[in-house]
């Protein structure tokens, strides 16, 4: 199968189509700097130099691929309205990545009511997330187009990317902010929850999904859960520091930004995620972010 996929150059798209690659698919893959393009070819990725602003590229190459992935922004809707208009009518399939933060609570690092969300009886989003369920939307109803589109909703991703120097979003910012300051932090008490995953799975549901997804079908990615405060309590046993401290979400914010330090890190993000397992015989490998913290976190 010839893939486009973009964000190819990222720690979720880099790995999902260097593990297609490794399948024996065709992929080609778009990075803004061209200076990533011998890391992709490594790891037998064809590079695509462009952007998501770069709508006419966008729609050649979906025309052209047997598939296509968005594993670049969840938020872009231009490119999003251009791989649709490029996949119209064609049967293709479209797997667009989006981000389980659109059911956070925003509860400023406490547990809150911790409600967990399914895929059939998702809640309105808030105003910080509703241009993105917007666009999952659009994917979603792009299976009236004769696309056979789907929405792969992931939660925390933990695990090593395989492109050099490609990080995931939220445990690395913990890391980073202790290795600054020589303590772990986490917003507020830390009692805030979020179902995760790991990357390796991540890859093997991208894959099913491009090869049986029924159009239209939505996903929660996702194979366990874990509170902040117990992920910031490994990660300082393995950084050999003291217990992790409380911070309050304006200072929070002030390190990791709005987004991050509100949604991201200081929210619940409960959900289970049945569709994958029942429609695409998934079966995630790993099942504990703590026991990944403890004995594989580099």
């Amino acid at each position: 199968m010839n893939i486009f996929i973009t964000g190819a150059g990222g720690f979720i798209g880099g790995s999902i189509a260097a593990g297609l690659a490794r399948a024996g698919h065709h992929v080609r893959g778009l990075i803004r700097n061209p200076e990533h393009a011998a890391e992709l070819k490594r790891l037998g990725i064809e590079p695509v130099t462009g952007t998501l602003d770069d709508r006419n590229l966008l729609i050649a190459e979906a025309q052209a691929a047997d598939a296509v992935i968005n594993a670049a922004s969840s938020d872009h809707r231009g490119a999003v309205e251009a791989l649709i208009e490029g996949l119209a009518g064609s049967g293709k399939p479209f797997l667009h990545t989006s981000g389980s933060s659109i059911v956070g609570d925003a509860s400023g690092g406490e547990a809150g009511t911790a409600a967990i969300h399914h895929e059939d009886a998702l809640p309105e989003p808030t105003a910080d997330k509703a241009a993105r369920v917007a666009i999952d939307r659009l994917v979603l109803d792009a299976a009236q187009q004769h696309i056979r589109s789907a929405v792969l909703c992931n939660t925390l991703i933990y695990g090593n990317g395989v492109v050099a120097g490609s990080a995931s979003v939220q445990l690395p910012r913990l890391v980073r902010q202790a290795h600054k300051s020589g303590v772990v932090r986490h917003v507020g008490s830390g009692g805030n929850i979020w179902s995760n995953v790991h990357i390796d799975d991540v890859v093997e549901l991208y894959r099913l999904a491009l090869e049986n997804t029924p159009a239209g079908t939505f996903y929660f990615v996702e194979s366990g859960e874990a509170s902040f405060r117990d992920m910031s309590a490994a990660i300082a046993e393995v950084l050999k520091l003291g217990a992790p401290q409380n911070w309050p979400l304006a200072d929070a914010q002030q390190e990791w930004g709005y987004e991050m330090a509100s949604y991201g890190l200081g929210s619940n993000s409960r959900v289970r995620g049945e569709r994958a397992r029942k429609l695409l015989g998934w079966q995630p490998k790993h099942t504990s972010v703590i026991d990944w913290i403890k004995h594989e976190m580099v």
